[in-house]
């Protein structure tokens, strides 16, 4: 047998898988990884030589092979994106929603002297009253995640919290120069 004989090719398509591998192949919005995993996989239906197939997505023969076979052994599932290993979560899930739960609860309601959060006064709270040691960064990166943004309560532009704000700061302050008056 000669080595050109022995083709390593996808098993028979069903209509679905095949009508599925079409879709991915033509779509832009999807994953590449994912479009180029089925080009891969149409291109050995239709008979073409892994060498080939190789070319035209531009990988190695050896990625073509793995594909097809993870294809051959698993069907569409073989395509997606497996989990990959890597650092495991710093906090438990139960951690994460305990932040989200406390970053959405007023301050005041805690006993806490203040009217609204800051991240350094979250962070100090967790690591103070929850015993749950973590940074402010990632606080905000959780607040982020979950789609929490922080507001001011007060800004220099347009309505303040405190109506009566300008009674109570009092005069200007004294090294501020007095204005002229015109004669």
């Amino acid at each position: 047998m000669k080595l050109r004989e022995m083709k390593l090719r996808v098993r028979e398509l069903s209509e679905a898988e095949r009508t599925t591998i079409e879709a991915w192949r033509g779509t832009r919005a999807g994953s590449v990884r994912l479009r180029d995993r089925a080009c891969i996989v149409a291109l050995s239906a239709h008979g073409w030589w892994v060498s080939d197939i190789a070319r035209m997505v531009r990988v190695t023969p050896q990625v073509v092979r793995e594909w097809i076979k993870r294809f051959n052994a698993a069907g569409l599932a073989g395509l997606q994106d497996q989990p990959r290993s890597g650092r495991p979560a710093t906090y438990t899930s139960e951690q994460v929603g305990e932040v989200i739960a406390v970053s959405l609860l007023k301050p005041d309601s805690l006993g806490l002297p203040f009217g609204c959060w800051t991240l350094d006064r979250l962070q100090a709270y967790l690591n103070e009253e929850r015993g749950l040691a973590i940074k402010r960064s990632r606080i905000n990166e959780l607040l982020v995640a979950e789609g929490l943004r922080w507001r001011t309560d007060e800004t220099w532009f347009g309505e303040r919290v405190d109506p009566k704000f300008a009674e109570k700061r009092g005069p200007s302050s004294r090294s501020t120069p007095p204005r002229l008056q015109p004669v």
